[in-house]
């Protein structure tokens, strides 16, 4: 089930959901819209490995905004900081957004409870496109959880993700040991 916008309020106001900024024009019927962060990252190396570290670039977006190329993966970040302790959040891409030809996540729209920070985007583009720091990228549709949890994501050790960070970070997949 999807937790409604008074639901979502409720959880704001009892700390199991956590958005920090918070603007309560943001909150939708049933999802809360967040905002593209100051960070892009792009990675140094043309060709990636998933069993090595692939370094990024990190950069500013500036005030005239930033133009996606299509054929490269950009790394983004949410503007918002977010907590979910007892729901599992969804990201999703706004359709002004889509309708751009911006896709916001390859993958990973799936966050676990206990997930406890910035997104991470993995943006790319069918058109070339401007895009500003600030402007609505997404938004988290909260799933209420059948159960009790025994393994929350930010008290796993195995967790990748776990270090707060505003800016982009790098695929971990080569922590995996495969």
């Amino acid at each position: 089930m999807i937790l409604s916008d008074k639901q979502i309020l409720q959880g704001i106001n009892d700390g199991t959901i956590v958005v920090e900024p918070f603007r309560p024009s943001a909150l939708g019927t049933n999802s809360y819209d967040v905002h593209l962060g100051k960070y892009l990252a792009t990675y140094c190396d043309e060709i990636l490995d998933a069993k090595k570290h692939n370094k990024i670039n990190t950069f500013e977006i500036p005030e005239e905004g930033f133009v996606l190329e299509p054929g490269v993966l950009y790394l983004g970040i949410t503007e918002e900081y977010t907590e979910t302790h007892a729901t599992v959040p969804f990201l999703e891409g706004k359709s002004s957004v889509g309708r751009l030809g911006i896709d916001i996540h390859a993958t990973a729209g799936k966050g676990d409870v206990g997930f406890c920070n910035h997104w991470t985007l993995e943006i790319s583009v069918s058109h070339l496109v401007r895009i500003y720091k600030g402007m609505p990228i997404g938004q988290l549709i909260y799933f209420k959880v059948d159960g009790d949890i025994d393994n929350y994501y930010n008290k796993k050790q195995s967790a990748k993700y776990n270090v707060r960070s505003d800016k982009p970070t790098e695929s971990m997949m080569w922590k995996n040991n495969f």
